[in-house]
């Protein structure tokens, strides 16, 4: 049983987040064969995983250790890959960024038997953990490291479930009879946990070797050789209320990394900038509470003042926030307003594809977007004005815009426009970006770079209105990958999903296509390090925004929503964007506005102890593969609260 506990919460006797991180070193150092397939990151495709590999991959650099990074979309592809890992003699450390918690990694269907040699570091956001990787003992639960956020030191009633499960005979049974009804009992669950997610049962694994078997835990002297069936009920209950509760998501895989960094003293700008963008994603996806944003937010803001100080006589305004020099890379603090890309749309278009704007005044009926019409008459705002692009609107209307809008905004039930964010600049290459834009560009990447035809509007050509501007096509080609022995270290050549022809009829081998989503995994990959590149990706972005605001309309509309007794459901089986939503990262984004947009149209479920939001479940066929696709959500009823899944 490993898990690291946060540095505060460490001591001589719980190793923390350093200590690993030395380990992986010491293990390098003294590897005989060591290649980039000693150390392998296998990658989510979410901004988060993406922000916290980029972050590992830079603190590994430093310290000289080649590594390979690897995305993994799922947990199919996480299995497939398993098999694969069988045959690097040379690894030594695998490192599961947002994946893993869930599953019981030390059984044999995992890495149970993998190589001795081989340690598993599990650095994931998602909820809840599995508690055999969690609290499971021997040589291979000695193996399986979990990066912890301090939540497992509140999960004792679990762990004492858990253990009394797992070790103590069945009440009214001897040894031998309990370990065989046990071990059927393990088969009957471990078919349905299986059914139901793909993974492995959460408990109970007596599928061991005689050499991996962990034994029984040592009897208190005050403690009964039984358990009453009673207690044993009651054990059952805890654990099956542990899985059964929902997900959710803790601390940032970013979080997690920008905190080794602290303690190995390496904390820069670029690694802290990476953490924000992570912290910011999980909120911009309702991942995360406002009250749990807003503790870590508190702790970026004093890492910025504390590695972006201002010069003397420098005041910053939130407002007009510009680089001080040519080579200006500080972040500074500021109060984002809850309007989609901003900074680089036009006023009215930002407020337009906002979803918290589109939920208060209902834009997708003409008097919806009258009432957006008459709320920027009412501040003052005449139409061409509210057509500029941001970077060309008046230096006055700027500084008006946000006490304009606390004066106005509420008679139109605009209440929670801002929250508190950061901004970043970049010199003069590019003017500052904020952090809720960078991870909207990064979004765009992960979900439409490449795999999809998409139109992206000129800058410069809008004058023909929202339905004829002049636009182009998204080249994404020119974010695709080119193998070469560097790419092939990172992983980008390596085929996950079985596409491709595999050999040729004369028995040579062929270079295997590169799935669309690794190639978009790797255009968001460098577009992290890469302004210029993550300045263009905005412009997909909006793109995006536009057809989520179509379909969306659409949806609504036509009043597709249908309720059932337990969830809301929408089936979508045709359209001009049908294949745009046959992503599950756009679908996801489709549901999420769905939620934010009828938060307050579409009443919750009224129970004994108040109201409960009805799941939201969306399907989307994909017509070259005849299947559909399907997102689940759990909507809150209030804004910035999160219920569980």
């Amino acid at each position: 049983m490993v898990y690291l506990p946060p540095p505060h919460l460490a001591s001589a006797s719980r190793p923390s987040y350093g200590d690993a991180y030395s380990t992986i070193l010491a293990a390098h150092r003294r590897s005989p064969l060591t290649s980039a397939s000693s150390v392998i990151l296998l990658v989510a495709p979410d901004v988060d995983a993406l922000c916290a590999a980029k972050m590992l991959a830079e603190l590994l650099k430093q310290d000289d250790v080649m590594h390979r990074t690897i995305p993994v979309s799922g947990v199919a592809e996480l299995e497939s890959m398993k098999d694969e890992l069988v045959t690097y003699n040379e690894l030594h450390t695998l490192i599961l960024v947002n994946m893993g918690a869930i599953l019981d990694l030390p059984s044999p269907a995992w890495f149970g038997e993998l190589s001795a040699h081989l340690t598993v570091h599990v650095i994931d956001s998602t909820r809840p953990q599995n508690l055999a990787s969690l609290f499971g003992g021997g040589d291979i639960g000695d193996r399986i490291v979990l990066w912890d956020d301090g939540e497992v030191d509140t999960m004792e009633p679990q762990r004492k479930a858990w253990e009394a499960l797992e070790y103590e005979p069945e009440p009214d049974s001897e040894d031998d009879a309990s370990d065989f009804d046990s071990e059927h009992e393990t088969q009957d669950n471990a078919s349905l946990y299986e059914s139901s997610i793909g993974g492995s049962p959460p408990c109970k694994r007596k599928s061991q070797t005689p050499n991996q078997h962990r034994g029984k835990r040592p009897k208190l002297n005050n403690e009964p050789s039984q358990m009453s069936r009673e207690q044993r009920a009651t054990y059952q209950a805890v654990i099956e209320k542990h899985y059964a509760s929902g997900s959710w998501y803790s601390q940032s895989a970013t979080a997690t990394i920008y905190i080794l960094a602290t303690v190995l003293e390496r904390a820069d700008s670029d690694l802290l900038w990476l953490a924000i963008l992570g912290l910011t994603y999980q909120y911009t996806s309702s991942r995360i509470s406002r009250d749990f944003y807003e503790k870590y937010h508190s702790i970026y803001y004093d890492e910025v003042s504390r590695l972006n100080p201002l010069p003397a006589g420098v005041t910053s305004n939130i407002d007009t926030i510009t680089a001080l020099g040519p080579d200006d890379l500080s972040i500074r603090s500021t109060e984002e307003l809850r309007f989609t890309l901003l900074r680089h749309w036009t006023l009215y278009d930002a407020m337009f594809h906002s979803s918290y704007v589109a939920g208060k005044l209902g834009i997708w009926k003409e008097r919806g977007r009258k009432r957006l019409t008459g709320l920027l008459a009412k501040m003052g705002f005449s139409i061409p004005q509210t057509q500029q692009l941001h970077a060309h609107m008046d230096l006055d209307l700027k500084h008006q815009l946000r006490s304009k809008l606390d004066t106005i905004a509420p008679e139109y039930g605009l209440v929670e426009l801002t929250y508190p964010s950061f901004v970043r600049c970049f010199g003069y290459r590019a003017p500052p970006l904020s952090a809720a834009d960078a991870v909207e560009a990064v979004s765009a990447l992960l979900d439409v770079a490449g795999g999809i035809r998409m139109e992206v509007e000129v800058e410069g050509a809008r004058h023909g209105g929202e339905w004829f501007g002049s636009g182009r096509v998204w080249e994404g080609s020119k974010h695709a990958i080119n193998e070469t022995p560097e790419s092939r270290e990172r992983g980008e050549g390596v085929n996950t999903n079985g596409e491709g022809d595999g050999e040729n009829p004369d028995g040579t081998e062929e270079r295997t296509e590169v799935s669309w989503w690794v190639r978009n995994f790797w255009a968001a990959y460098d577009a992290l390090a890469d302004i210029v590149s993550l300045r263009d990706a905005l412009a997909l972005s909006m793109s995006l925004h536009r057809a989520i605001i179509r379909q969306g309309t659409s949806i609504i509309d036509k009043q597709d929503i249908r309720t059932m007794r337990s969830h809301r459901v929408v089936v979508l089986s045709q359209g001009p964007d049908l294949a745009l939503f046959a992503h599950p990262g756009v679908l996801s984004r489709l549901a999420l506005w769905l939620i934010d947009a009828l938060r307050d149209k579409l009443p919750g479920t009224k129970l004994a102890r108040g109201k409960k939001s009805l799941p939201f479940v969306l399907a989307c066929l994909n017509e070259r593969t005849e299947t559909y696709i399907v997102v689940g959500v759990m909507g809150s009823l209030e804004l910035g609260d999160v219920t569980k899944k």
